[in-house]
């Protein structure tokens, strides 16, 4: 089987509107095969997420956490499609939430994988071509999209578990967001955050 890179990720989502770590999931159990892909996604219930994820998400919160120590505070935009959702009790908790996890989590770039900037990307594809090259030619690529792979996983808000893993069972930001809109029947948008350090 080959690896599933992120074009493939990228189309199944484009095709399914569902979360990137859920096409990733249905990609890898269905061996690469698309079509397949969106059958698992449907099965799964994903589909209703997928219809959801077209609808405008105008009404929201911003939360904002600060470390007890002063040196570090975070501003997240959470979005939802009405008023009432965004008043939600769990919907605000998740902001909070997502504020304290970017707060600890230094590393944070961009929300998703679209918004990592190309430069950074081509940088860390350079990097890693560069310390690819004793491989065999053969494992090369893959080596690359590894280490790409890897980058991104550090670097994406939804690709990373949770800080508070006791708490949220080492579940993704992306399978957080996902389950708040199933559980809300809304599509839920992390729009955007920006993190404050002193001297930073």
């Amino acid at each position: 089987m080959s690896a599933i890179t992120a074009q493939d990720v990228k189309a199944l989502r484009d095709r399914t509107g569902a979360g990137m770590m859920a096409c990733k999931s249905a990609l890898e159990e269905a061996g690469g095969d698309l079509d397949q892909a969106i059958e698992l996604l449907r099965a799964r219930g994903e589909a209703q997420a997928a219809k959801r994820a077209g609808n405008e998400a105008a009404e929201g919160t911003v939360q904002s956490y600060i470390h007890s120590n002063g040196k570090v505070g975070v501003l997240v935009e959470l979005d939802c499609e009405t008023d009432f959702v965004a008043r939600n009790d769990n919907f605000v908790a998740f902001a909070k939430d997502l504020a304290l996890h970017i707060a600890g989590s230094p590393a944070t770039l961009a929300v998703s994988d679209d918004d990592v900037p190309s430069e950074d990307l081509e940088r860390e594809r350079r990097i890693a071509t560069e310390k690819a090259a004793d491989r065999p030619e053969n494992v090369r690529e893959r080596v690359v999209e590894g280490q790409i792979e890897s980058y991104l996983n550090d670097v994406v808000l939804l690709r990373q578990k949770h800080v508070n893993a006791d708490k949220y069972d080492g579940k993704t930001i992306e399978e957080l967001r996902a389950k708040l809109a199933s559980d809300t029947g809304e599509n839920v948008v992390i729009r955007r955050f920006a993190r404050f350090a002193v001297g930073g």
